[in-house]
């Protein structure tokens, strides 16, 4: 099937789900959250944001040069590794990765008319995107080894604040802490052993040019298998903890996690699905970790550092430091909230529109805790539930983990608690 016949039928199947985010209207949403934003206040701290993370990468040197980038990685000074190397903590990580691909395995059963909307999708996206948008997009890819990418999410204020304790290494425990819990992607990678979109046979994709990083002009590429996304399991499982530490900025930084999953579809070298999937796997990782006494003991220290150091920044209370005024805080904006569910599916079609009850695993809930202090863990559950996606998308599987990984919509549950609050 050739692309703008593809592209025909994926759109047909968009006219279907009439109360579905459009491609347009998700691109224009993420649009908000690039240097084009329109909020002066917003594209300058992109800029603040963008000048350190080039400062990082750059470590000294006269200037930024693709050899540095590829070698770049948290200084001693951000990351504290002997104190996590002290704790010997054991991240089974083998064990994890085993499980996010058992989590992932309906991929490979998965019918050619959804494999043909996935590429359709990373086209249209990829194709109709704004400068401003492959810029963030380079920003994300390229400074994956650091934090900076968190702090747009955060507010002004905060945000500033982050930067500023980050460099200093006054997050150093939590910036650790985050970056192992990163379990990284190969094994599926390799296991799943899916070829790029701007690797497969008559692809149209466009190939970014670094004009905003290290400004060579180099086509933006990468290496391994595609499904599913390492990146966005880094965005989703530095966000998502970070979340969990502040939790004043919680839904602003459960989108963010969204939106760095979009970025790489922006660039086409990751698909709708590989995005999908790693969300899936790392709130699944997230979650599996602040469920063991052990890891909470380190995390709860991490938080403590980094919430001590941010009100020491900010010079007042975090929460007020966390607080915005509309048309500054674009992550806090409730279409974020729209944007957030968009990505839980990319509009892929569904392949069964059978109602299905929710099974929330056991611990689940934990994702909800420090957000939702005032409900017991019985009421967040039941939230997760109530807030999930319809059954049926694809990912969402045949077993009870599967489904709930893929329906879980912790912006919707996180909005209907303050709500009704």
């Amino acid at each position: 099937m050739t692309l703008r016949y593809t592209l025909i039928a994926a759109s047909l199947l968009l006219a279907q789900q009439a109360q579905a985010t459009t491609l347009p209207e998700a691109a224009a949403l993420a649009r908000m959250t690039t240097p084009e934003s329109g909020s002066q206040t917003f594209d300058a701290l992109e800029q603040h944001i963008l000048q350190a993370e080039r400062q990082a990468l750059q470590n000294g040197a006269p200037t930024l040069t693709r050899s540095a980038l590829e070698k770049a990685k948290q200084s001693q000074l951000q990351a504290d590794s002997a104190w996590l190397r002290a704790s010997g903590y054991d991240f089974q990580v083998k064990a994890n990765q085993q499980a996010g691909i058992e989590l992932l395995s309906s991929f490979s059963a998965l019918p050619e008319a959804t494999l043909n909307a996935n590429r359709a999708t990373v086209a249209q996206i990829n194709l109709n995107a704004t400068q401003g948008a492959r810029q963030q997009a380079l920003a994300d890819a390229e400074g994956i080894s650091y934090l900076y990418f968190t702090a747009d999410a955060l507010g002004p204020r905060l945000g500033k604040a982050f930067l500023a304790a980050y460099d200093k290494g006054e997050l150093s425990k939590a910036a650790v802490l985050i970056k192992a819990t990163e379990i990284s992607t190969s094994a599926a990678k390799k296991h799943f052993n899916y070829a790029r979109p701007f690797l497969a046979t008559g692809n149209s994709i466009h190939l970014v040019p670094d004009d905003v990083v290290v400004k060579d002009g180099k086509p933006y590429t990468a290496d391994g298998g595609s499904f599913p996304s390492g990146h966005t399991n880094t965005g989703v499982t530095d966000a998502l903890l970070l979340a969990e530490m502040i939790p004043e900025r919680f839904q602003a930084l459960v989108a963010r996690g969204a939106r760095y999953g979009y970025s790489r579809i922006v660039l086409g070298v990751h698909y709708p699905l590989d995005v999908m999937g790693s969300r899936m796997v790392a709130e699944r990782n997230v979650a599996h970790y602040l469920n063991d006494p052990a890891y909470r003991r380190l995390f709860s220290e991490a938080r403590d550092q980094l919430r001590s150091a941010l009100e020491k920044e900010c010079g007042v209370a975090l929460a007020t430091c966390a607080q915005t005024v509309k048309g500054e805080d674009n992550y806090q904006d409730a279409a974020m909230q729209r944007f957030y569910r968009f990505t839980m599916t990319y509009n892929l079609p569904r392949l069964s529109t059978q109602p299905r009850a929710v099974s929330v695993p056991p611990g689940a809930e934990v994702l909800l805790e420090s957000a939702l202090p005032q409900l017991s863990a019985a009421q967040r559950r039941a939230l997760m539930a109530k807030t999930a996606l319809p059954a049926g998308y694809p990912l969402s599987g045949a077993t009870p983990e599967q489904q709930f990984w893929q329906r879980l919509d912790l912006s919707a549950a996180f909005a209907q608690a303050k709500h009704q609050g």
